[in-house]
């Protein structure tokens, strides 16, 4: 699979190039850009005053440049807009905002020089990832200081990773035996302006929402069948009557997870409840509600993707070059809270299924915290106190930053997205979620085996027997940090869904 910028690019073709795949120039990219070129280039000589290209950024719009200025800005530009600061960047991540830059500007509305892409793809190419510090970006003007990180390596500054080393940009070029590039008017312009490091952790943050959705029904299955609970509010026939696409979504995987359990039947006819906790009762309501969410997020993203966020932006057909304001982040910062936001309610109704497994007074005849000799052991008690604390770490990192703004440069950015900070926040919070909703399965496995000999259904049944393939049945106490990583990684990975999937086929 090769996936081409400068034409037609999907998220799912940025979250397979930022996992490895390779990439190339479109057909018609190189044209384009050369004919945007064109247009700066017939500005300069003509004397032109245009931002950016023949003036200084910001508050210093006003200053004119002589052409040799001009190019000694570019350099500057990147230099003095690399502060970003705190941990880099994930390689994915890195990826991801290459990809994504390198496309943007082959589609040709720009004016860079054709070589800029060219050594963009290299990088990815060969491996060679800036680091770029995470904190930093205001989200509007673009994502300038996570971007100008992106692109000083270009110019032989820098720090990178290459071969499996932190080394300085200089070294890795010198490796890879390639000169730095020297910078023409426009060029460092282009290179910072633009939204692809909040879109870069946005459409990651998305892509693993869209597994944990489909693990969080698993899990949901499990505890339901644990706890002995009924299918009867998954009902088809009840979900008609709400049609949420996600809810319908959720629902028909739970009826599927269930379907033939032993389990479930051993207790239909019976009294011993009316009806349900909340928290198993209205999973496909809370998931489906994640689910919808999720796809408002990425089609916000994707048509972020193919969307021109530069400034000025060249209009190659009416030989112009205009400022205005595509850079600002506000969209994608709006659509990154959504997701957060609705990513915490899947996390804490996972935590409350997973109190209730635990509590002798909920889970319907199985043992304290779900080992025997309780007193002796405490089994799973701890795990619901981690999942607690992440649930309301969630809480925290669910306020939306898209709502807050800070002047910056003098007044004349005046008003900013903070988009990286809430594409941050949602990856952090789909993080913890992971975790929480792995936390569960742990548990509900652990809670099939105790009622045992009835036989789970086939869908929660694989989903058992691949977290039996790593962690042990829970006999009394022991290490549990090795089960919960273990059970973690089987989530993370997506090898839980895909244990499941490959049982009773895909799932919505």
């Amino acid at each position: 699979m090769t996936i081409q910028i400068g034409g037609s690019l999907s998220a799912g073709d940025v979250v397979a190039a930022a996992k490895g795949e390779p990439v190339e120039l479109a057909p018609g990219a190189l044209e384009r850009m050369t004919t945007a070129r064109g247009v700066v280039e017939r500005k300069l000589a003509a004397g032109a005053t245009v931002y950016g290209v023949t003036t200084g950024f910001g508050a210093l719009a006003n200053v004119h440049l002589t052409p040799e200025q001009a190019r000694e800005l570019q350099h500057g530009l990147l230099r003095s807009h690399a502060v970003a600061v705190g941990e880099p960047l994930s390689a994915a991540e890195v990826r991801a905002m290459l990809v994504l830059r390198a496309h943007v500007l082959a589609l040709g509305h720009s004016g860079v020089r054709p070589v800029l892409v060219d050594r963009l793809l290299q990088f990815l190419e060969r491996g060679l990832l800036p680091i770029v510090p995470q904190q930093g970006s205001l989200g509007a003007s673009g994502d300038l200081a996570p971007l100008a990180h992106l692109a000083l390596p270009l110019i032989g500054e820098g720090e990178v990773s290459y071969d499996g080393e932190r080394m300085s940009a200089a070294d890795a070029l010198a490796r890879m035996g390639l000169e730095p590039l020297q910078l023409e008017a426009k060029d460092g312009l282009a290179l910072i302006n633009g939204t692809q490091a909040m879109l870069a952790v946005g459409l990651l943050a998305s892509d693993r929402t869209r597994v944990l959705a489909k693990a969080a029904d698993i899990a949901a299955a499990m505890t339901v069948e644990g706890i002995l609970g009924t299918d009867r509010a998954f009902d088809d026939r009840l979900q008609k009557l709400r049609p949420h696409p996600g809810q319908a979504a959720s629902a028909a995987n739970l009826r599927r997870l269930l379907d033939g359990s032993e389990i479930v039947a051993s207790h239909r006819e019976s009294e011993h409840l009316v009806q349900d906790a909340y928290s198993l009762r209205c999973a496909p309501q809370v998931h489906g509600a994640l689910r919808d969410v999720r796809d408002f997020s990425e089609g916000v993203l994707e048509r972020e993707i193919g969307s021109i966020t530069d400034n000025p932006i060249v209009l190659p057909e009416d030989d112009e070059i205009v400022s205005g304001g595509n850079f600002h982040g506000q969209p994608v910062a709006i659509a990154m809270d959504a997701l957060a936001a609705a990513l915490v309610p899947a996390a804490s109704i996972s935590e409350r299924r997973l109190y209730r497994l635990l509590d002798a007074n909920t889970n319907n005849g199985l043992p304290p915290f779900l080992v025997p000799s309780s007193g002796l052991n405490s089994g799973y008690m701890l795990v619901q106190y981690t999942a607690a604390s992440l649930v309301s770490e969630c809480k925290t990192l669910a306020h939306p930053a898209s709502v807050d703004s800070i002047p910056s440069s003098a007044g004349q950015e005046d008003h900013v997205s903070m988009g990286v900070t809430a594409a941050r926040h949602a990856r952090d919070i789909v993080t913890n979620a992971e975790v929480v909703i792995a936390l569960e399965a742990l548990a509900a496995a652990q809670a099939l085996d105790l009622r045992a000999p009835l036989r789970p259904a086939e869908g929660t049944g694989a989903a058992h027997e691949v977290v039996r393939a790593v962690v042990p049945i829970l006999s009394h106490d022991r290490a549990l940090k090795p089960d919960v990583d273990a059970a973690v990684e089987l989530v993370r990975s997506g090898r839980l869904v895909e244990a499941v999937e490959a049982s009773i086929g895909p799932l919505a």
